[in-house]
């Protein structure tokens, strides 16, 4: 798919990753594609995010690959020079997501309330990260949230407190696109090159995520 939102959407979940070695991309990069997870969002939360996205893109072409915490242009302009094809943020910020229409790159700011998804809407907005989304209220406040702009077409990508095993309670919900979480590929696991258990984790999500979209749909 074209778009990376909908790729996204098709999928069902996103591993939300914060490397701290570019030299291990590639087997990151296997290690998800093997457990058939085709995508990637790698944080701007260490110095090596904008060479890890530069090393997936150039070595694994066919992993769907955006940047995440984009907090300030300067990571903006790296993400999109380094090859990310999406942005994501935990925030909502105006000046970030004009400079990422204006880069061209699909981007999903990160929104908690009423008032903050009504102005990325004003600006385009029709994929939002709901962020922290464990402590926001769950899945029962994002329904509340999303209720008067569900005729507007917006979706949800809920991140933050989210496991394999709550994965169904956010999914069945109509706006949400996809989860994101940080079980998958932890920085620890990432650090100790725990591959194979990143490849099991990144199988039993996309398998969890198909499961209770045949379920719900």
């Amino acid at each position: 798919m074209s778009d990376p939102f909908s790729a996204i959407a098709a999928i069902g979940v996103v591993p939300v990753i914060s490397i701290e070695d570019a030299r291990d991309a590639v087997a990151l990069a296997d290690a998800l594609l093997e457990g058939g997870l085709k995508v990637a969002e790698i944080t701007f939360r260490t110095a090596a995010a904008a060479q890890t996205l530069t090393a997936l893109k150039e070595a694994r072409p066919e992993l769907l690959i955006g940047a995440g915490t984009v907090l300030d242009l300067d990571s903006l302009k790296a993400a999109v020079a380094a090859g990310a094809r999406f942005g994501f943020a935990p925030g909502y910020d105006p000046e970030i997501l004009e400079s990422a229409k204006a880069l061209g790159l699909p981007f999903s700011p990160g929104v908690m309330t009423p008032s903050e998804l009504g102005g990325a809407i004003r600006r385009g907005v029709r994929l939002a990260k709901f962020f922290p989304a464990g402590v926001a209220g769950g899945p029962r406040a994002l329904e509340a949230i999303a209720a008067p702009f569900a005729h507007l077409g917006v979706r949800f990508v809920p991140t933050g407190g989210i496991s394999l095993e709550t994965m169904e309670d956010w999914l069945k919900l109509k706006s949400v696109a996809a989860v994101g979480g940080t079980w998958i590929a932890r920085t620890e696991d990432i650090r100790e090159r725990r591959f194979a258990d990143i490849a099991k984790k990144a199988r039993a999500a996309v398998t969890r995520a198909a499961e209770i979209r045949m379920r719900t749909k």
